[in-house]
C-alpha cells in the first residue's frame, strides 16, 4: 500500500511539473507575440512618418535624402526584428500573430480617436520648437532626430 501511495505521488509531482513546463512555454510564446505586436505598430507608425516627411519634403520642394535614409533604416530594423520573433514561433503562432491588426483599437479607442482634441498631444521638437506626436522619431520640420 505504501508502495502505491509512493508511485501515485511520483506521478502527481510528474504531472505537476509537466503542466508548469507548459504554463512557462505558453508565458514566453505570449511575450514574443506581445513584442510582434508592438514592432509591427512601431513599423506602422515609422512607416507614416516617412511618408510624411517625404509628403512634407515634396510639397516644399525640398530634398533631405539623409533623413529618408534614416527613417529607412529604422525601418529596416524593426522588420528584422519582427522576423527574428517570428521565426522563434511555430508557423500557427506566427500566423495568429498575423491576423491581429495592431492599430486596431477597442471602439473606444476608435471613438477616442476621432473626437477632437483641446490640446495637442505630441511635444515640441528640442531643436525647432515644431510641434511633434509623442511617438515620432523625427521632427517633420527640421529632421532632428528626437
Amino acid at each position: 500500500m505504501a508502495m502505491d501511495l509512493n508511485k501515485l505521488r511520483e506521478k502527481g509531482l510528474e504531472y505537476v511539473e509537466m503542466g508548469k513546463n507548459a504554463a512557462i512555454d505558453l508565458t514566453e510564446k505570449g511575450k514574443t507575440q506581445a513584442k510582434i505586436l508592438n514592432n509591427q505598430a512601431k513599423l506602422m507608425r515609422a512607416q507614416r512618418q516617412l511618408g510624411a516627411l517625404v509628403y512634407s519634403l515634396a510639397k516644399g520642394n525640398e530634398e533631405n535624402q539623409p533623413l529618408v535614409d534614416k527613417y529607412i533604416d529604422i525601418i529596416g530594423s524593426i522588420e528584422q526584428e519582427i522576423a527574428q520573433l517570428k521565426a522563434s514561433l511555430t508557423p500557427a503562432e506566427a500566423a495568429e500573430v498575423e491576423s491581429i491588426d495592431p492599430e486596431e483599437g477597442s471602439p473606444e479607442d476608435v471613438m477616442e480617436q476621432q473626437e477632437p482634441q483641446a490640446e495637442p498631444s505630441g511635444t515640441c521638437c528640442p531643436q525647432c520648437g515644431a510641434p511633434v506626436d509623442g511617438d515620432a522619431l523625427f521632427c517633420n520640420r527640421c529632421g532632428a532626430q528626437l
